[in-house]
């Protein structure tokens, strides 16, 4: 899929193709494997918060206002990758 496809698909409202791509990016041309993928990374998320933890919930909030949306999208990405690789079944190179 080109950059003009996704761009084209974001000016339609097109979230379908959209999604598509980030499943069969992250799933190495595979949509099921994509969509694992996205949640192994949610679980990753979710466990170490389950004992209620401290944490340092000033620096989210601080980065979530002071950020730029690209820079925090790019966050997000690179947390997802983190986040993967941290459950031990890692198929990317981790590059963004």
């Amino acid at each position: 899929m080109s950059l003009p496809y996704l761009k084209d698909a974001v000016a339609a409202g097109d979230r379908d193709t959209l999604l598509r791509y980030v499943r069969l990016h992250l799933g190495d041309g595979d949509e099921d494997v994509g969509r694992r993928e996205i949640d192994k990374a949610w679980v990753q998320a979710l466990v170490p918060l389950l004992d209620l933890p401290q944490v340092d919930r000033a620096f989210v909030l601080d980065t979530l206002a002071t950020k730029d949306h690209a820079t925090l999208a790019h966050l997000f990405f690179s947390l997802h990758f983190h986040l993967v690789r941290q459950s031990g079944e890692w198929i990317h190179d981790g590059t963004l």
